[in-house]
Formats: structure tokens, sequence, C-alpha cells
């Protein structure tokens, strides 16, 4: 003898009235609806099994329409990169290059006049674009593009002027007292 379990607490003799009392109140929550068949039955059911007698009984429940008059959401205000900020001028090769403008700001911060040794094989500005394109793409060293200088050379030179700059590099005073004011 197979086994049946326990009988539904709602049974199918009970899916007339769930429907009748769902069609009277399109708009009621399930709780309203589970005090209106106490009312008549007198038989209390889970929220969950009550769920599942309207759902066996047929019934969908159709979520009451907010009252009020629609209003199309406001436009999202834009943020991030303008079309400014995404010029290419015709002296960049990539948009992370440096501009005559910013160049000639920064220039004296990395050219050295009069120093000694060998003189570079590549120019700081290139080293600095160079510098900026990882910081910007967030590539590898080892991925940096041909037309920059070996990644060995420019990593180099990174590690070198951020070692200058956390020694308290002089040419840099006049900058941190600026940014302090």
């Amino acid at each position: 003898m197979p086994k049946t379990g326990r009988p539904p607490v709602i049974a199918a003799e009970h899916y007339p009235l769930l429907t009748r009392l769902a069609h009277a109140q399109p708009y009621s929550s399930q709780a309203e609806l589970e005090q209106a068949f106490h009312a008549e039955t007198g038989i209390t059911a889970h929220p969950d099994t009550f769920a599942k007698a309207l759902k066996l009984a047929g019934i969908v429940r159709v979520k009451e329409r907010a009252k009020g008059s629609f209003q199309p959401p406001e436009p999202r205000k834009s943020y991030g990169y303008t079309e400014a900020h995404r010029r290419q001028l015709p002296e960049q090769r990539y948009p992370s290059c440096l501009t005559d403008a910013e160049w000639t700001l920064v220039a004296d911060l990395f050219e050295v006049s009069g120093g000694r040794g060998v003189p570079p094989r590549h120019s700081r500005r290139t080293l600095l674009e160079a510098c900026c394109y990882v910081v910007r793409t967030g590539c590898s060293w080892r991925m940096l593009p041909h037309e920059f200088p070996h990644w060995d050379n420019v990593y180099k030179t990174f590690r070198w002027w951020s070692c200058l700059l956390c020694s308290g590099w002089t040419p840099l005073a006049p900058w941190y007292r600026l940014a302090a004011l």
C-alpha cells in the first residue's frame, strides 16, 4: 500500500471558494484572503500552504497599480569624461600622452640641464608619456607599445622618479608649497 502522507489542509473541494474570494477581492493581499477564507471555513493554514492552494486552484495574484499619475523618471545627470576629455590633439599619439601645454608646465621638473654622463637616448617627455600610458591603461610594463622606449628603461625611470619624489626632491618643493595653500 503506497504512502499517501498527511491529507491536505485545504482540499480540492475548497478551490471554488478560494476562486470566489479571489475574484471578489482581486487586489487584496494574501493575508486578507487567508482571513476571509478562515472566516468562512474556520480553517487556518500556514501562508506557504495557502499560497500552494491558491496556485493549485489556478489563481494568479495581481498587484495593485500605484495610485496617482505616471511621471517618467528624470533623466540621469551624466558624469565622468566628456568629449572634451576624449579629444586627441595632433601631438598626442595616445590619449594618455601629454599635450604641448601640459609638457611646458612640467618640463622643468623632468629636464636636467648640464648633467654629467652620457646624454639620454630618449627624451624625458617620451619616458613620461610611457609612464602615463601604463598608469592610464593599467597594462603591465612589458606590454608597452613599440613606439615607446623599451619597457625596462621606462620602468627604471619611473622607479627613479618615484624614489626622488619620496626622498623630498628639491625641485618639487615649490609645487608642494603651492599645493599646501
